[in-house]
Formats: C-alpha cells, structure tokens, sequence
C-alpha cells in the first residue's frame, strides 16, 4: 500500500462519492466511474427514493470528511413520526425522549451533488458520468466499460477497485460469475413493493402537514408515509403487496380503482395529493429486497462496499446511514497501519459484517412494525414507558430505536441484541400488569420500572448468550 496506488471506484452514488472524497484527503489518486449521467445537471431521480434519513451514524462520517455543516443547512429536522388513521386522527410518537434527538429528511439528489462537488474539488479525484461497468475482471484488477454517448468499450487497469455501485453492482456480478473463489450471495425480496407520489406545497410555498414529523399511514398489510422536502412539498411512499390484499399494484390499473382505494384507506392525504391519479399511472413501482454475500473481497485487489455489499430494505432508515458509516470504519481500518490493502478488507469485513446484517434484520423488523404494530395499543403503551424512561433517566436507558438511530459508538449487533431484549423485558411487564400508563408515574416509581427493566434485559441477554443467538 502507498499513496501511488490508483484507486478505481465503481459509483459515484452516495457512497461512492463519500469514498472517493475520503480516500483522496488522506492522499490517494481517485477515478470513479458512474453509469448515470451527472445528477447535477440532469434528473435522475425516478424509481428511485427522494428522501432519504439522515441521522447520527451518517452524520459521524460526513464530519469525519468536513462535509456534516453542509448537509445539516439542506435538512429539516423530524421529532418522531405522526400517524394517521382511516378517520383522519393523527397521534405522535416522537423517537426519543432525550432532547435534541431527531433524524432528518435530506434529499438524496441534493445530498450526492455536494459530495459530489466537494470530491471533485479535490485535484486527486476525476469523475466520468455516462460509463457503465460491463465486468471486472476480478483476477487482474481490470474493469471494462461502456460509454453511453460514445457507444465505445473500453478498460481501466487499476491498483484496487471498489464496487459502490449499489444493489445491482457489476463487482458484484463478476464475483458470482467469473468463480474465482467460494462466494455467498443471497438475495430476498419483499412481496411489496413501493411507489412515489407527492404533496405539493400550499400556495404560499408552506409544507401542508407538519414538517417536524415522518407521517406515517399504517393500515396492516400496506402503509403510506410522507417525508418533508425544502421546497414546502412532501414525498409521499406507499408500500404495497405486488399481489396479494383487495387492493394491490396488480389490479390497481385502473383510475377508478386507484381513487376508490385511497379514498377508502387515505382520505385525508388523498385531499393533499391534486395529481394522484397521474403520478400512480406514470411514476415507476420499485422493488424491496435484502442483499447480503461474502466474502466482500477477492484478493487484494477489489472489495464491495455499501449496498453493494449489503442493501437493506427502508423501514429503518438506516440504508444511507449504514453505507456512509462503511466509510467511517473503513478509515478507522487504514488508520490501524496494515501493509496491505489484503489485510485491510479482510480486517473491514470482519469488523463489518456483524452489524449491516444487523440492520438488515432490524429493517425488516421495522417494516412489520411500521406498518403493523405502531396503532396498536400494546406497543403504545410499550413506546410509552420508553420515552418516560429516556426523558426521566437519559443517560441510563436506550430504546432498540435510540440504540439503532442516536448511538452513533456502538455497532448495530449490539444495539439489536440489546434493543430486543429490553423491547421483550418492556412487554412482559406491561402484559404481566406490572406497569401501567394510564397514569403518570412519578420519578421513584419510574426508577422502579428501570431497575426492573435492565434486571430483565440482562437475565434475557445472558440467556440469549447461553442459547448461542
């Protein structure tokens, strides 16, 4: 390793934009390559998520490369999330009952343009748009591509090559395909799927609902939320079967029946979508799927990262989070004074692994949860005594969702392991009668529920630890 090996990274998304950015400050000769046209001056953005949530893990690597001030002036803050019934009554949830504890709605295109800017700044880093990656040719550290304007095909010998080119990535691909090595890979899909809408700004430019909140719709088999853009608008998502329920993205073909569901399931946002029927008919309907594989290295010569290496489905929003935090220990390896760049990946995904399949999991968790369990009452009065408990003692507890989110030092394993034990622990008392919320605690007797809480957590974690999970 020295700071003559040139580096190729396959995308220039957001992840690849964070590497490229970090890779050349600490002195690295950069090349990324990105299949899509500039972002900057062209719309790239449908089939693709808009919003995206930003929160600590995310926010410790931009600060590590100076872009967190940045970021922080083109998002708007979210307290917790507020949901809405087929009535039209709304109730809130905030994520934390520690102060200054929120997650921000960012839009991923204007998010990737400043990354994008501040690398090319940089006079060790050169980005070419229109260039898609056919192969790589994983043995001599070659990548092959294609130039969408040109039509030509040409290659690009490199040092090491990084695959940030998403779910789909081409390193990936030429992993399972030119069998160099043992390599795992699965891939598993929801049978939901998600499509794009909005609300508009009012006429005065001002967000319509409240902008301090993830609105949330959650029906049981189906939902909708909304995240707050600058402009005053809202991207509104519904996640919906492919297949199955009365209502589906089979057989909602047909305006009738488009109009007829959300007048069913989503009046109140129905009133603040103007366009409904043609953004549903025309905007694009995206997959959900869950990628996991290893190793993520082939011998010192190439190495997957981000979604490429572990794309998560939305439900938590922790996919951008866990993909710039990559990026952050991945720095935190080459601090670490390895000779090689083999011995570098290999310690990266072993320090890893653990926690993106982590989030994986927690993900999907989170979509059932979302979608299932925020109205009802069990998990209500559960959420509850959670926010008592983080306001009253904040430094002595952390829901799973605090852990996950705001615990930016710990790693996603741990913060499952320990999140789910304490969300068991929670339920068992309040379904045992042992603590109830329709009455306000006072702080001696919420210390009473703590002691309780963290005595079970840790009798289920030792028994989680004997069990072997």
């Amino acid at each position: 390793m020295n700071k003559k090996d040139k580096i190729l990274i396959i995308g220039a998304g957001l992840c690849g934009s964070l590497l490229a950015l970090r890779m050349a400050q600490r002195g690295y000769k950069v090349e990324v390559y990105e299949r899509r046209p500039d972002l900057r001056t062209t719309d790239i953005s449908a089939g693709r998520s808009i919003n995206l949530a930003l929160s600590d893990r995310g926010l410790k690597a931009l600060r590590l490369c100076g872009m967190e001030e940045k970021a922080r002036e083109i998002c708007i803050p979210m307290i917790g999330r507020l949901m809405h019934d087929a009535k039209g009554n709304t109730f809130t949830s905030n994520y934390s009952g520690r102060k200054n504890e929120f997650i921000n709605s960012i839009s991923r295109g204007d998010l990737n343009a400043i990354l994008l800017d501040e690398a090319e700044k940089q006079e060790n880093v050169t980005i070419h748009f229109n260039k898609k990656c056919l192969h790589v040719d994983i043995e001599n550290t070659i990548a092959h591509f294609k130039d969408y304007n040109t039509k030509e095909e040409f290659s690009v010998d490199a040092t090491v090559v990084f695959g940030a080119d998403g779910a789909g990535s081409s390193l990936r691909k030429s992993y399972v395909s030119e069998r160099k090595f043992l390599f795992s890979y699965s891939q598993n899909y929801l049978n939901h799927g998600y499509k794009e809408l909005e609300i508009p700004a009012d006429k005065n430019g001002k967000h319509q609902i409240s902008k301090q909140h993830l609105h949330i719709w959650p029906r049981g088999d189906f939902m909708l939320i909304a995240l707050p853009n600058m402009d005053g608008s809202f991207t509104v998502t519904l996640f919906l079967s492919y297949t199955e329920g009365e209502f589906n993205f089979e057989n909602l073909t047909s305006e009738a029946k488009i109009t007829a569901f959300f007048e069913k399931e989503f009046p109140d946002a129905l009133a603040l979508i103007p366009n409904i029927k043609e953004e549903f008919i025309n905007n694009p309907t995206g997959p959900l799927g869950t990628i996991k594989c290893a190793p993520w290295s082939y011998k010192s010569n190439t190495m997957l990262i981000g979604d490429a290496a572990h794309a998560i489905v939305p439900f938590y929003g922790q996919g951008m989070n866990a993909s710039f935090e990559d990026v952050f220990v991945f720095d935190e390896i080459l601090n670490q004074g390895f000779e090689d760049w083999q011995s570098v990946f290999k310690a990266f995904e072993k320090e890893r692994k653990k926690d993106v399949d982590a989030i994986a999991d927690l993900a999907i968790d989170n979509f059932y949860e979302m979608r299932d369990h925020v109205a009802n009452p069990l998990f209500k009065e559960k959420r509850k005594i959670e926010m008592d408990l983080e306001k009253t003692f904040p430094e002595h507890y952390a829901s799973k969702y605090s852990l996950v989110t705001f615990n930016e030092n710990i790693g996603y394993n741990e913060a499952m392991k320990k999140g789910r034990a304490q969300d068991k622990a929670l339920l068992n008392l309040v379904s045992n009668n042992e603590v109830h919320t329709h009455l306000e605690m006072t702080k001696k007797e919420l210390a009473v529920v703590l002691e309780k809480v963290i005595a079970e957590t840790n009798a289920i974690l030792k028994e989680d630890s004997i069990a072997g999970m």
